[in-house]
């Protein structure tokens, strides 16, 4: 039973989520209400809130969610830090994020770029992400290159990411994107640790 309430939440969860993108890319974030958003859902306000506490919420429940301090601190003895990130997005690459839904994701991007309020929170989320993984690389690095190496892998990840979702904005298939995104995840920590070597 407890299985049966968890799917039926999550569904909810996700119809929310579905009604105010479609109503965000419509008539753009700012001018929708969490009003208007529950009544297109079809659920209570309260409902609503439960779900999601803010308006932003809607749009950026996972940006910056990866614990990368967490990949950090739980590697296997012997792993160097940069070894369990790689680990960590490669795998991301060839699992969940190759088969996002297309469609959904680009509309969700143009809905972030196309509003100033999302987009900075956005970014908040994503420099809070970095300044956990920074204190994480601290014990293996020192705090002065662990700030700069937390900076190089975020800003990498940023990167290759963008160039993952130009991808499928550009009608790449969502397969050979997720190809792409892992030569670039194998590239771009190439070189980070090529920095981290010479440090």
């Amino acid at each position: 039973m407890a299985g049966l309430r968890e799917r039926k939440k999550e569904q909810t969860r996700r119809r929310i989520a579905e009604v105010a993108l479609r109503l965000f890319a419509e008539r753009d974030f700012a001018a929708v209400t969490m009003t208007e958003i529950a009544d297109a859902a079809e659920v209570s306000r309260a409902t609503l809130f439960s779900y999601y506490p803010t308006k932003e919420s809607l749009v950026l429940a996972d940006v910056g969610a990866e614990d990368l301090a967490a990949v950090v601190t739980a590697r296997p003895a012997g792993s160097t830090p940069l070894a369990a990130l790689r680990g960590y997005y490669r795998d991301l690459a060839a699992g969940p994020i190759a088969e996002l839904d297309r469609e959904a994701t680009v509309t969700r991007l143009g809905v972030i770029f196309a509003s100033p309020a999302l987009s900075a929170a956005a970014n908040s989320l994503l420099y809070r992400q970095r300044e956990r993984l920074a204190a994480a690389l601290a014990e293996e690095y020192g705090e002065r290159v662990a700030a700069i190496v937390a900076a190089e892998v975020t800003a990498a990840v940023l990167t290759i990411q963008e160039r993952y979702f130009r991808r499928l904005v550009d009608g790449a298939d969502p397969v050979a994107a997720g190809r792409g995104l892992a030569d670039d995840v194998t590239l771009a920590f190439d070189l980070v640790e090529r920095g981290v070597a010479g440090a």
